[in-house]
């Protein structure tokens, strides 16, 4: 089939400001990202191009941009690294890589076959020695072609773009959750100052030998009275940012991490994730399943969602952790004070003699988990 000869040098140049302009105004979006593949298939011969990007909660890549394709098509599109050698090539050489033949030995075989494709070739999204992703292209109408230098190079160009891109967006949600954080610790600070200090002076006024008089009585269920009250206050309080946004669910987060790690998941009969709940209870699940990966040993791992009609239940559970430190890091206890703007609990610690359980409670409205 006859190509579309490259757009000339200088045409390539304001495309790249254009998008080097368009980083600054919308950062990693859909629509950033659309345009870094129509740049690509108008500054080369190619014809249809998608942006993957390494997803690390789902720990695969998935579709975020594309050009050329039905937008219901390569937003199915989702892999590992280990199971695209084409694409672990490319990342090792820094280089776009070509292939044309055998395609289910170089990509998922389940793509193999993707759109009609016969040569595709890969380049990197990355920049300064990290991995953001991938950019993935072809001509369209399974034809059997090759990219000149130029080509590559423009190619490998907007990869970096992309990866600019991510970092940018990166750093923001970097600054965000340092701002979450700080709110948080200070909540923390506000609890032990206005809470914890006044209930340890109760707890002796009420552990003191001799009988409390009726005044005296009278004083300790007062402050008592005032430190609930001040607890609800303190933890009535929201914490910015509200509610976050999710793009998928925690059944597809844990179907894709049973199918790349291993984990074994189980919902109890009817259940499901209520909406308000589904950032909280992933963020949990990826904290969970992170340290098991991190810090135990673990031979099985074990995921179970559900709990009474009027409960909302998340518990993970792994082993091999006899020979390390049984201790919870910052981001479960982070969590907790998460759980409670719900008014439920996060429960972590040891099980049995080898084993570390982490249980998020919630209730929920009677009526159904959903």
């Amino acid at each position: 089939m006859a190509t579309t000869a490259p757009v000339s040098r200088r045409a390539a140049v304001d495309v790249l400001v254009g998008l080097l302009v368009e980083i600054e105004e919308t950062g990693e979006s859909r629509e950033f990202f659309d345009r870094v593949c129509e740049a690509l298939c108008r500054l080369t011969s190619l014809e249809r191009a998608g942006l993957l990007l390494y997803d690390p909660a789902r720990h695969l890549a998935r579709a975020v941009g594309s050009h050329g394709i039905e937008r219901t098509l390569i937003e199915q599109v989702e892999a590992t690294l280990d199971e695209t050698p084409m694409v672990q090539r490319a990342l090792a050489e820094d280089r776009v890589v070509a292939v044309s033949e055998n395609l289910e030995q170089h990509v998922p075989p389940r793509y193999a076959r993707f759109a009609g494709i016969n040569t595709i070739v890969c380049a990197p999204v990355s920049a300064g020695g990290h991995w953001f992703g991938v950019i993935f292209a072809d001509r369209g109408g399974g034809a059997t072609f090759e990219l000149d230098e130029a080509e590559e190079r423009a190619m490998l160009t907007l990869g970096r773009l992309a990866a600019l891109a991510s970092t940018v967006e990166r750093s923001t949600r970097a600054q965000e959750r340092a701002s979450r954080l700080n709110e948080r610790i200070a909540l923390t600070r506000e609890v032990h100052e206005h809470v914890i200090q006044r209930l340890f002076g109760l707890s002796l006024a009420l552990g003191a030998e001799r009988p409390l008089t009726a005044g005296e009585r009278q004083r300790c269920a007062e402050e008592l009275q005032a430190v609930l009250g001040q607890l609800r206050l303190t933890m009535g309080r929201p914490l910015a940012p509200q509610a976050q946004h999710t793009n998928i669910t925690l059944r597809e987060l844990l179907g894709q991490r049973a199918i790349a790690a291993g984990i074994e998941v189980e919902w109890d009969e009817g259940a499901s994730v209520p909406s308000h709940l589904e950032a909280l209870a992933q963020s949990v699940a990826v904290e969970a399943l992170r340290n098991a990966d991190r810090h135990s040993h673990a031979t099985r791992t074990v995921v179970r969602v559900g709990g009474p009609r009027d409960t909302f239940e998340l518990e993970v559970a792994n082993d091999g952790v006899a020979d390390r430190p049984r201790s919870a890091g910052l981001g479960l206890r982070i969590l907790t004070l998460e759980a409670l703007q719900h008014d439920g609990l996060l429960e972590f610690g040891p099980s049995g003699s080898d084993g570390w359980r982490v249980k998020l409670i919630v209730p929920i409205e009677t009526g159904g988990q959903g």
